[in-house]
């Protein structure tokens, strides 16, 4: 039966059984995008904040050994910069041991050895953006679909009556839009934080290649050195 009260509890009890598990659908959706919108921005500056003191650290012009010594200490709890750097240090020392090795290839190594630590710090930091694109797309169709599936049953509903009137499709229209409001409440959040956390992935992918290049460097001047000794 149509009802006059529109509160929002109403309706949402009052709706079709596939509307209110459009809505459920939704509300879940949107429940699971801001834990991860927050475990994300956690993550993420948390990346930023270890990248900033492992620079410090790497440039201050402390014995690299003495840094990877360090890092190898903490191993369990080295990320970002210093996982990259942990992987390239420790090829290059055990290739460096091998004997009548080509300095390049040595560098080489230690290169494939970074650029894999760098992929695994990637991976790991684009966990769960793939969702919040999902959401960010798809929740407003899925509320559009909810919403015409509501408008449907409501229209429907006018055939049993002799004389339609605002009251009695008001309610059946109103509950079918709240399934709309629902989709772009779960896709606006999920939009902003996929934007914003993949910039900032970007950001951090494009500073870790730098360190990379940069590391990369150093060691084929240190590889060249040994060499001219040996």
């Amino acid at each position: 039966m149509p009802t006059s009260d529109l509160s929002f509890l109403n309706l949402v009890l009052n709706a079709s059984p596939l509307v209110q598990l459009v809505m459920a659908t939704l509300v879940l959706a949107s429940i699971l995008s801001w834990t991860m919108i927050f475990d994300r921005s956690r993550v993420l500056k948390r990346a930023q904040r270890r990248a900033d003191d492992f620079e410090d650290r790497f440039w201050s012009g402390g014995d690299l050994a003495d840094l990877y010594r360090r890092v190898e200490r903490d191993r369990d709890d080295a990320t970002g910069l210093a996982a990259i750097f942990h992987a390239g240090f420790r090829e290059f020392a055990r290739l460096r041991e091998s004997p009548g090795i080509d300095p390049a290839a040595i560098v080489e190594g230690a290169r494939r050895a970074m650029r894999v630590a760098l992929s695994r710090e990637m991976d790991y930091l684009e966990t769960h953006l793939n969702f919040l694109a999902t959401v960010g797309s798809t929740s407003p169709y899925v509320g559009l679909f909810g919403t015409v599936w509501g408008i449907m049953n409501a229209f429907h509903a006018l055939g049993n009556v002799k004389q339609a009137t605002l009251n009695l499709v008001a309610p059946g229209i109103a509950e079918a839009l709240i399934a709309t409001a629902m989709g772009l409440f779960a896709a606006i959040p999920a939009v902003v934080a996929y934007n914003r956390y993949s910039n900032d992935v970007v950001r951090l992918e494009s500073r870790y290649d730098d360190f990379l290049e940069e590391f990369s460097n150093i060691l084929q001047r240190q590889a060249h050195v040994a060499a001219h000794r040996g």
